[in-house]
């Protein structure tokens, strides 16, 4: 029975006055959003072992909430789901969409697409047309074959399957590749750039299915005439060439407006832009383009980068992509009725549409990459990768459902091939293709101590290569201070610098996949946005020039559960003898209050990469160290004042190793504190003593060396760190605690992965306020971590045996 659409109201009075919330169009719309939220998350953390991408599980939701599924059972249909709500979780769902696409508008950078190369733009044409024209076969056996299709015009039905067919999901395959650690391959440049022009062309086209939807559809049963197609495409190009001339110099000079030196963003400008967006949707729906195409022109006026555009990225994108956007993904599998394929016939169509998809993309790519010489299996995986569906797959199939150009089992059969396209991406791209790891068959100094001692054994200059990594602009400055406290005249600096990006599931972490670009490429070319992202390519580069360093930048686009896969791959790569961690807290003044916590995702980073490094870590817990000091170089006077706690063990003496290289620095006051306990204990080891020996030898009268007699470690550690006497005091992580440290393991610590001595300096509340480094030693024999609490003294004899062991061979080597 037809309901009044009339008699629906918004809220109800309540329970207590014989009201049913679900019979209201508002509290119903609640429980359909939070089911469709809870059902895609649940689905989305089951296929996250498969490593499929959100909108997977964001549409597969949708079919198991549907007729599919759930929605079998009527009384579930009737009460969650029932026709008369579904205009108003489209309406809620469309905007979500509208301001979705004027997001991808805003971050689009057409110039990069340019820039791309005849190679991306020949790949993506091969890939778009041999699939457009596999898909207009396909069109007439589905017409001729399905019930209903016939009574639908030939020239909007050839295009909408011509381009369901050929497009590719850029934002989902952004997100493959870098879980597939493909971003800084040839393949996955080649894939990311012709996925931009397929984007493009993906758009275009469909604004033309549009277009040309209203001819030959039966509407009442009038056909309407061909020249309106026409009319609607000038119109159409008429408002982008308004869009462009007029609109784009007036928000142009609303950035301006709203730019740093204007001190805020006008909440007014705001306002007008958001407005702007619905504005420009409606124009476009007027003229009979879909409304998402003005909301994705007017994204292309808005100037990239720069203040204005990433607040309006920070209003809209989180409540856009977390909660209205999945909305539109499920909404779409509630349309998705898999029943309608019943038949053999129809499990036929469905078995011919995803073939001819899969091949009309595969086989185009491939021939085409082939011709450009490109190696047959990373053709082979680019064509595999090309067939990635997506966003604007679905928003194709719900226009040609809402314009009456694609009946329930078409729609559902087009639904199905998207899903089983993009499922099967990944898996196929593991099994086929592997990226040829870069050779390390130099010698590679795995700590410092093989550093100094096969430079002293052929008396020549040796290269010292470190990986610093850092989160943002703050980490900048004491990175730069502490690798330039490392340089020498003895060894060669070579600095590899490392941006650690979250990809997360915002649209703009997706636009900075973007911007990655291959190791070894000019750093001022990988940081092309933002204000912050010049500062710090300005300050790598003027480190670089100054200090006579060779830097080279990279960038790490990772969730933050494999990031650290990347950071040792680079390590290994490059034959790093050290890497720099950024601690998860820093400090930007004396007291907690001004601590910025990164969070607990980037403190396991740091952990599993000292527990995986190919090489010794150290990790800096930032209390502004280098922040007063003028650009590091050659002629730099300014004093770093540096104090090495030593305790004994590999990882102190790792430490000590350090210390040497830092001594040799004319703007570096260095200082040695050995802590002895106040009873006169004897040595814990004998190659302790030997190194101490050694070092104080070497650099008498250069370093400071003194002796602190304590009854508490834990008092006059933190009498150091609080006392302000040095910018930086670099401990050992002591996983082979000394006597003394062993003592330390009854103490809860806060922060177990700096070992001892680094948890009392780095732990909150203590008044410290020196920066503090916690190195490691690598060593493949005791690679396994061994908690303090459970080292026994004989287990510290037995590891004393073993050094000793082999500190003649040591001592040889030096």
């Amino acid at each position: 029975m037809p309901f009044n659409i009339t008699s629906i109201k918004t809220s109800s009075n309540g329970v207590w006055q014989g009201d049913n919330p679900l019979d209201f169009a508002f509290p119903l719309l609640i429980v359909q959003t939070t089911l469709i939220l809870v059902v895609s998350r649940f689905l989305a953390f089951l296929f996250r072992p498969l490593r499929q991408p959100k909108v997977i599980a964001e549409i597969v939701g949708g079919i198991v909430l549907g007729p599919s599924a759930f929605g079998r059972n009527k009384e579930f249909m009737h009460h969650i789901f029932p026709k008369w709500s579904t205009p108003t979780l489209e309406s809620v769902a469309s905007i979500g969409l509208l301001f979705f696409l004027f997001l991808v508008g805003l971050e689009l950078d057409l110039s990069s697409i340019r820039r791309s190369g005849k190679r991306a733009f020949v790949i993506a044409f091969a890939g778009i047309s041999l699939p457009f024209v596999c898909g207009i076969g396909v069109a007439f056996v589905l017409r001729n074959t399905i019930d209903g299709l016939d009574q639908v015009g030939y020239g909007p039905f050839l295009v909408f399957m011509g381009v369901a067919l050929s497009i590719t999901a850029f934002p989902v395959l952004a997100r493959i590749l870098a879980e597939l650690k493909l971003l800084t391959t040839r393949v996955g440049e080649t894939a990311m750039s012709a996925a931009a022009f397929n984007d493009v062309a993906a758009w275009i086209l469909l604004a033309l299915a549009v277009a040309i939807a209203g001819d030959g559809t039966a509407s009442g049963g009038e056909k309407k005439s061909p020249v309106i197609a026409i009319w609607v495409l000038l119109s159409g190009l008429a408002f982008v060439i308004f869009m462009l001339t007029v609109i784009r110099p007036a928000m142009r000079w609303v950035a301006r407006r709203c730019s740093p030196e204007h001190d805020v963003v006008d909440e007014a400008y705001i306002c007008l832009t958001l407005a702007g967006v619905m504005v420009s949707g409606f124009m476009t729906d007027l003229i009979g383009i879909h409304s998402i195409f003005g909301a994705f022109v007017f994204g292309l006026t808005i100037p990239k980068g720069g203040n204005f555009a990433e607040r309006l990225i920070e209003r809209i994108e989180d409540f856009v992509s977390g909660l209205l956007l999945p909305l539109y993904f499920a909404s779409s599998g509630l349309k998705t009725d898999v029943a309608t394929i019943r038949d053999a016939k129809s499990w036929g169509l469905l078995a011919l549409v995803i073939t001819t998809a899969c091949a009309g993309k595969i086989l185009g790519t491939f021939a085409v990459a082939v011709m450009l010489k490109i190696p047959a299996r990373e053709s082979i995986v680019l064509g595999v990768l090309m067939n990635t569906k997506g966003l604007v797959e679905l928003i194709v199939l719900n226009i040609g459902k809402e314009k009456k150009v694609l009946n329930d089992e078409c729609f559902a059969i087009l639904v199905l091939m998207a899903l089983f396209t993009t499922f099967i991406t990944t898996p196929t791209v593991m099994a086929i293709y592997k990226p040829a790891r870069e050779g390390t068959s130099a010698v590679t100094h795995r700590k410092l101590r093989d550093l100094s001692a096969t430079r002293e054994a052929a008396g020549s200059k040796d290269v010292f290569r470190i990986l610093a990594c850092f989160h943002g602009p703050g980490n900048v400055s004491s990175l730069i201070s502490l690798v330039e406290a490392t340089r020498s005249t003895q060894k060669q600096l070579k600095l590899f610098i490392m941006h650690l990006v979250e990809l997360t599931e915002r649209s703009s972490s997706i636009i900075m996949v973007q911007r990655a670009r291959k190791n070894g490429l000019p750093f001022i070319n990988r940081f092309r946005r933002g204000e912050w992202h010049d500062r710090v390519a300005g300050a790598f580069q003027a480190y670089s020039q100054l200090g006579r360093v060779s830097v080279r930048p990279t960038t790490a686009i990772s969730a933050l559960s494999t990031m650290d896969q990347d950071i040792c791959h680079v390590a290994e790569n490059k034959r790093v003898t050290m890497i720099i961690l950024p601690f998860h807290k820093q400090w930007r003044g004396a007291d907690d209050e001004s601590m910025e916590n990164l969070g607990h995702g980037w403190r396991g980073v740091n952990q599993r990469v000292l527990k995986n490094a190919p090489c010794s870590v150290g990790v800096l817990v930032d209390r502004g160290f280098g922040s007063g000091s003028p650009t590091p170089g050659p002629t730099a006077t300014v004093a770093q004042r540096i104090c090495i706690i030593f305790f004994g063990g590999p990882d102190d003496r790792e430490a000590l190793e350090l210390g040497g290289m830092m001594a040799e620095h004319p703007a570096v006051k260095l200082t040695v504190i050995k802590f002895v306990e106040k009873e006169g204990l004897e040595s814990d080891g004998e190659l302790d003593e030997t190194i101490l020996a050694e070092f104080r030898s070497k650099w008498n009268g250069v370093a400071d060396y003194t002796e602190k007699v304590t009854s508490s470690i834990v008092e006059g550690v933190l009498t150091l760190g609080r006392s302000g006497d040095y910018d930086l005091i670099i401990v050992g992580k002591g996983r082979f605690p000394s006597k003394m440290i062993a003592k330390l393991a009854d103490r809860q610590a806060e922060h177990a992965e700096l070992g001892p001595i680094g948890d009392i300096l780095a732990s909150s509340g203590q008044g410290v306020v020196s920066s503090v480094l916690v190195v490691q030693q690598h060593d493949m024999a005791h690679a396994e971590e061994t908690p303090v609490a459970k080292i026994v003294q004989s287990d510290c004899e037995k590891y004393k045996a073993d050094e000793s062991s082999g500190a003649g061979e040591i001592s040889k080597a030096v």
